[in-house]
């Protein structure tokens, strides 16, 4: 049986990468030997690696799924002679993305304290609790109670409520830093699903 790898692409806005132009919707295949940055199709598994080919701001992404021969020999990305490209998705889709990512590898076992989740396996990715910070075009997410996030242009900021009593996610919201709606460098927290500046 073919191995199967869901993944996420990342492209210019005209839905090419590297000159070659894709459509939502269509399969494409590679023929002859496949090598990462050299020939063949390449994705991330991890939706927010995307960012590391190309920013937030100006570009478009994609769910795939890879197929036929595969090169994951890399360790951000998998490079496959067969890509299907699915769904576009925006950053809110991809945040979403990251979250199931994570959450499917998590698991409970060998932590001191019960129910505090640790991340498992390869690509695997996690956040800290509290304040989060990071630079331009970079990533700040915090989850907890009354937490807050910021970034500098283009960075993309994901903030999670949980509620009182237990760890569950009651509210959550991802923005890009775009210096108009939301400040750079400037301290946010959640209220009422919304974003709101800290004093």
């Amino acid at each position: 049986m073919e191995q199967k790898i869901k993944a996420y692409k990342a492209f210019d806005k005209d839905l090419s990468c590297r000159g070659f132009k894709y459509k939502v919707g269509k399969e494409y295949e590679e023929t002859g030997d496949i090598k990462e940055c050299e020939k063949g199709f390449h994705a991330c598994p991890y939706p927010l690696d995307v960012f590391g080919y190309y920013a937030p701001a100006g570009s478009r992404f994609c769910e795939v799924e890879q197929s036929g021969k595969i090169d994951d020999s890399e360790s951000d990305k998998v490079c496959s002679s067969k890509i299907r490209i699915g769904a576009e998705l925006d950053i809110r889709g991809l945040v979403k993305a990251a979250v199931s990512y994570v959450k499917e590898r998590c698991t409970n076992e060998c932590n001191a304290k019960p129910g505090k989740p640790a991340t498992a396996g390869d690509r695997g990715a996690a956040t800290a609790r509290g304040k989060a910070s990071t630079g331009s075009n970079g990533l700040s997410v915090a989850r907890g109670k009354n937490v807050q996030v910021k970034g500098g242009i283009g960075a993309i900021l994901v903030i999670a409520e949980e509620r009182d009593d237990t760890y569950d996610i009651v509210d959550w919201k991802a923005v890009a830093v775009d210096g108009e709606v939301v400040k750079s460098d400037t301290w946010y927290r959640l209220e009422n699903g919304e974003l709101v500046e800290v004093d």
